[in-house]
């Protein structure tokens, strides 16, 4: 196990270096059934990358694979050009709602700091500084007032607002998002959306997975059309042909007299596809 100080500084070195993502030829599986086939991608320092596709199609499970919540079956992932594990909290991930347990008896604030285990450890005690990241990313978000409010009294939108916190306190160099536009208010898109905008100052690598694709379209530099292998990857002009998107989607394309349309629906059944 590295001591603390050994941490920190290779914490500091790697901060210092292009927060580039690089996956080669990577497969992942769950209970046995592949998931990701010989995915080979490279997402640039500060690029924001919309990540599209069918239900079950593995995008879930990508950002747990780059979380290191699933094991890879085949394939590399670097991280600041190094294996994925070298690195150490320097990658955000907010799942979608629907996996989190929201009766679990914890305040907003207790959630947002979170965050910042990686940096202080799960048995630190929280510093002056670690209370004050919490308490900016909290009102970054809208939410400072609810800081003492109990997670489960929340409204869908707040609860998406938190995690957001959570993720900003912990002040990555990549950050995913799981579905972060479904189920939740016009508001909460907006602030999502502006966060995304903050973001691209501070050069944060940012990975968004949606249904959306006039979205995915409007606001991100490049587009990872995914079906279970890599269908395309670039700029979304590129990438949205009625030849891919057919392919990535399948039977759910309709042609409405030369506009074609996908009728994909119901995203929280997902993990069920997925899994």
């Amino acid at each position: 196990m590295l001591r603390p100080d050994t941490t920190r500084e290779r914490n500091k070195a790697l901060s210092l270096e292009p927060a580039r993502l690089e996956l080669e030829g990577v497969s992942a599986a769950y209970n046995g059934q592949p998931v990701l086939r010989d995915l080979s991608f490279q997402v640039p320092h500060g690029g924001q990358v919309a990540v599209v596709g069918p239900n079950g199609a593995g995008k879930s499970t990508l950002f747990k694979v780059l979380v290191g919540l699933l094991p890879l079956r085949s394939g590399q992932i670097f991280i600041h050009g190094q294996p994925l594990g070298t690195h150490q909290d320097c990658v955000a991930y907010v799942p979608q709602r629907e996996e989190v347990d929201w009766r679990f008896p914890v305040t907003v604030f207790d959630v947002v700091m979170m965050g910042r285990y990686g940096r202080k450890g799960w048995l630190g005690r929280p510093k002056a500084a670690d209370r004050a990241v919490v308490t900016h990313s909290l009102e970054q978000m809208g939410i400072g007032h609810l800081a003492e409010k109990p997670i489960g009294e929340l409204s869908g939108g707040q609860q998406q607002r938190v995690f957001l916190a959570r993720a900003l306190a912990q002040e990555p160099h990549i950050l995913l998002m799981d579905e972060p536009f479904t189920g939740v208010d016009f508001a909460t898109q907006e602030a999502t959306l502006g966060l995304l905008e903050q973001l691209r100052p501070a050069q944060v690598t940012v990975l968004v997975s949606t249904h959306d694709l006039n979205l995915a379209v409007q606001r991100f530099d490049r587009v990872l059309l995914l079906n279970k292998r890599l269908i395309a990857y670039g700029a979304a002009q590129e990438v949205f042909t009625p030849e891919t998107i057919r392919e990535a989607f399948g039977t759910k394309v309709l042609d409405l007299q030369g506009m074609v349309v996908v009728d994909d629906c119901c995203p929280p059944d997902e993990h069920e596809h997925e899994h």
